[in-house]
């Protein structure tokens, strides 16, 4: 649960009871999953006999171990629904996390948000170096589409066209680079709510959003009946990001593994900056709410998704 005062109302969703949400069975899944991208990560990772080592091993030390996994577990818990081989969805997950991974590398670095910790660690700049950072997120950038190009992946090729491309777009000016350039200006001017929601959107929301799709695009899901599944993922990843901007102000930086309260020394707006505390838990409660109803057409074969919609909500890291 995220940390809070007592005076706080909860954030908690009505949109599920506890006997709906079998927590115990989700922490599985996020255990599973972690575990699977793990060995994926060591698998297509060997540290080479000769000068690239020192590029792997920083590779290996920023994909492997630690963090939530969240975009594996919604590209996996996605594709379960349309009976994806599984062996597949892992793979394609990999290649999201590893968009992900080299996204957290170029952001710790100096010349971004200059971070010293990342997942209880040192950051892969402050380990490696700065130099050996920078080509191991390149690396990492171009692995994501070498796995989603192979044949050994998917035999469709029209399949890896359309994964391949919805992972750029999400990648690209138009999602997560966008997004990061936004939040640099953030520190040079003040934004408004619809202005931070954008730069969210794109920043945090994009991959997230692109996790889901992709993993209908596995199940050979035509774009006109993915509307439900992309509204999901665009309340949980507004979500997501309100949650971990409450997390900034509230929460415990040890579980967080990160430094805390960045944004605001930096002069940067945000959820609760511009919505107050309350206010922004009652939102993220009133997203995963509205995140849960797109799912109202599907049975059971969705109950994790609706899990993680939830455990975006109540995480404390």
């Amino acid at each position: 649960m995220v940390r809070r005062k007592a005076r706080a109302p909860s954030m908690r969703s009505d949109a599920l009871t506890d006997g709906q949400t079998d927590m115990i069975s989700l922490e599985a899944a996020i255990e599973q999953v972690a575990a699977e991208i793990d060995a994926e990560f060591d698998r297509l990772l060997p540290v080479p006999d000769d000068a690239r080592a020192p590029l792997f091993q920083a590779m290996r030390y920023a994909a492997i171990g630690g963090g939530k996994r969240l975009r594996p577990l919604l590209l996996i818990a996605t594709a379960g629904i349309f009976h994806v081989d599984r062996d597949t969805a892992i793979r394609v997950a990999a290649a999201v996390e590893a968009i992900h991974v080299y996204s957290l590398v170029h952001d710790d670095l100096p010349c971004m948000d200059d971070d010293d910790m990342r997942r209880g660690k040192p950051t892969t700049h402050k380990a490696f170096g700065d130099a050996t950072a920078v080509l191991a997120g390149d690396s990492l950038h171009a692995l994501a589409f070498e796995i989603l190009a192979s044949p050994g992946t998917h035999a469709d090729p029209f399949v890896r066209s359309e994964l391949i491309a919805t992972l750029a777009i999400a990648s690209g000016p138009d999602g997560m680079a966008g997004g990061q350039m936004m939040d640099l200006e953030a520190e040079k001017t003040t934004f408004d709510l619809p202005t931070i929601t954008r730069l969210q959107a794109l920043k945090t929301g994009a991959l997230i959003a692109a996790s889901v799709e992709m993993g209908a695009i596995l199940g050979h899901v035509p774009i006109e009946g993915r509307t439900h599944l992309r509204g999901y993922a665009r309340d949980v990843g507004l979500a997501f990001q309100i949650v971990d901007d409450i997390m900034d102000v509230e929460g415990d930086e040890a579980l967080a593994g990160k430094a805390l309260n960045k944004d605001a020394e930096a002069g940067k707006e945000t959820f609760v900056s511009l919505m107050g505390l309350d206010r922004a838990k009652q939102q993220a409660a009133m997203l995963v709410d509205q995140s849960l109803s797109h799912l109202a057409g599907y049975g059971s074969e969705a109950d994790l998704l609706r899990a993680i919609a939830q455990f975006v909500l109540e995480r404390d890291r």
